[in-house]
């Protein structure tokens, strides 16, 4: 399905009390629709991040009906993007960064929060991490995870 097609859902934000919880193996399940939605997501940025730049330093002699229609672009690509955003809450994981397309999936172990953490560019969910550490604290998931 392209991204067109799975931003024309209809959206609601999952609830705390209904929120997802992963294994590695459900976390790596789902991310061939993880990985083509932040695939998106990261492009997306770009281009809300190219037209907003070009609305703040518009070149010489842009005429009012020209921005105008800049911001009217700038606005349909950011309420897109946050369409993908929701679009990835909704399979129960959370972006991070939206320029390296990197996400997390809730996780329990030991009875606590902990985070799975992927990256675009990456083959499978490989690492975690402590709900607190973020990126710098990603541990390598081993086989005694």
């Amino acid at each position: 399905m392209d991204s067109t097609n799975r931003t024309k859902r209809n959206r609601r934000s999952t609830p705390d009390a209904a929120r997802k919880w992963f294994t590695v193996e459900h976390a790596n399940r789902a991310l061939p629709l993880v990985r083509r939605i932040v695939s998106d997501i990261v492009a997306q940025y770009k281009v809300v991040s190219a037209l907003q730049d070009a609305l703040v330093n518009p070149a010489d002699g842009t005429s009012s009906e020209r921005l105008r229609e800049m911001k009217d672009d700038a606005d349909n690509a950011l309420d897109h993007l946050r369409e993908l955003v929701e679009e990835l809450r909704e399979v129960g994981c959370e972006l991070k960064d939206w320029q390296r397309g990197l996400v997390d999936f809730p996780c329990q172990r030991d009875g606590r929060e902990i985070l799975l953490c992927w990256q675009l560019g990456e083959d499978s969910v490989e690492h975690w991490h402590e709900s607190d550490a973020g990126f710098s604290g990603r541990q390598l998931i081993t086989a005694d995870f």
